[in-house]
């Protein structure tokens, strides 16, 4: 687990929209269009959002799998309406299935999608269909459609980017527990249309590499048993089927779509080259899967993170959800959570500092307490939030970490929701360093 400070907080920094937007020519159709963001200002909030992207998620530490997976991306960009960009492609560490792009020609795919491919013709085919959507300036005219919602554009291209798949971490589940900020229901997901022209884009750079379209039904059909076993498992379970998190969640009617790129496949004809899954397997040899000694390991009610030195067993009854943002408990009634976060880099050096710089109090009370043997302060009162607004919020701070409730005023407070630390980064009496996580 690597927690993040949440990729929510872009929306603050974001660059503010022009009223009306200049002229632009599509590449990929070679029409006029409005704009809020030139070809320039793609390349400029890409590089800013790359940025942050990297910081937020992490890279996968894999030189070799990430030179592999930039020189098929180059091959394809090469091939591509838009040649002229700096073309960056990234494999993020995620067990996430996913993929997404940002304008100015940064392409993303986590190692979870790149666990359920067979070849690397079908990595392709999901890499053309991300390509396709910065060459077709999906994410400057998804920009421009926020101008009025009072949003930037990197926010909106961000945002969007990442949340539509349930982001790389499961971002909207936090945003939604512990209510970061409203700005997430202004972003639009990528229209029908143009998910579709993003794959008939894949298909073609596909063709134009002579990799066989035929590869993008393929992939397509790959996730979609992938899609109903985790539904089948889950009915299984008892519990409700999985929604989002996925590259096809993430797209707008699959069985539509599926049968819209069988359509596309069928139009290309020639002599295909290899589709190359002997060198794809041992690019991915020894890649992890799910989760991973840098990420933490869940297994069952117990959280153990080795790199930090930490383990939490949650209450009986309680699940463990381990995302890129924070470490969630929750109650089986879902009505109550406990959120463990990391205290952000600057935040402060001591309680006081961390109240005032992290949770932004208006109004409240904080006093000291122990929790399980740990010196720490406790708040409970109303916060200003990432807009401005303002919300009710209980926070304790072990130790310079802190755990911020969600959803229920009194959990901290009830037996069963306490925390058993097994194994602490906070022992021995040694403060914590800004960035490191408590138990």
């Amino acid at each position: 687990m690597k927690l993040r400070r949440g990729v929510l907080s872009l929306v603050v920094c974001a660059t503010v929209l022009v009223a009306c937007g200049t002229p632009v020519v599509n590449p990929v159709t070679g029409q006029t269009e409005r704009s809020a963001m030139s070809e320039e200002d793609e390349i400029a909030e890409g590089k800013k959002a790359h940025a942050q992207v990297l910081q937020e998620y992490t890279a996968y530490a894999d030189p070799k799998l990430q030179a592999y997976v930039n020189e098929l991306g180059q091959r394809l960009a090469k091939q591509s309406h838009r040649a002229n960009l700096k073309w960056t492609f990234t494999v993020l560490d995620s067990p996430e299935i996913n993929a997404f792009a940002l304008p100015g020609g940064y392409v993303y795919v986590t190692r979870g999608i790149m666990a359920y491919l067979d070849s690397e013709a079908e990595l392709a085919g999901v890499m053309g269909h991300e390509i396709g959507h910065v060459t077709a300036r999906h994410g400057a005219q998804r920009a421009t459609r926020q101008r009025t919602a009072g949003i930037g554009v990197l926010a909106a291209t961000v945002l969007g980017a990442v949340l539509e798949g349930v982001g790389v971490g499961g971002a909207t589940d936090l945003a939604s527990q512990v209510s970061q900020t409203a700005a997430a229901g202004y972003i639009a997901s990528y229209s029908r249309e143009q998910e579709s022209q993003a794959d008939a884009l894949g298909a073609e750079y596909l063709a134009r590499n002579q990799y066989n379209p035929q590869n993008m039904v393929d992939v397509i059909e790959v996730l979609k048993n992938q899609e109903r076993f985790a539904a089948e498992a889950a009915k299984a379970d008892g519990k409700p089927e999985p929604s989002g998190a996925s590259w096809l969640a993430s797209h707008p009617s699959n069985d539509k779509r599926l049968a819209d790129i069988k359509a596309i496949a069928t139009k290309y004809s020639g002599q295909w080259g290899d589709d190359f899954r002997a060198r794809y397997l041992q690019a991915v040899d020894g890649m992890a899967f799910g989760e991973s000694r840098e990420q933490g390991i869940t297994r069952g009610r117990n959280f153990y993170h080795e790199p930090l030195g930490i383990a939490l067993t949650a209450p009986e009854g309680w699940q463990v959800k381990n995302s890129a943002e924070a470490i969630m408990l929750v109650n089986g009634a879902g009505d109550a959570g406990l959120v463990v976060r990391l205290v952000p880099p600057k935040a402060g050096s001591t309680h006081e500092e961390i109240l005032r710089n992290v949770v932004k109090p208006t109004g409240g009370n904080s006093e000291r307490r122990s929790l399980n043997g740990l010196s720490a302060t406790h708040f409970s009162g109303t916060v200003q939030g990432e807009q401005g607004q303002s919300g009710k919020k209980t926070v304790s701070f072990p130790r310079g970490g802190f755990m911020e409730l969600a959803k229920s005023s009194s959990l901290l407070t009830r037996p069963e929701a306490q925390l058993r630390l097994i194994n602490g980064a906070f022992g021995g009496g040694v403060e914590p360093k800004a960035g490191q996580v408590v138990g």
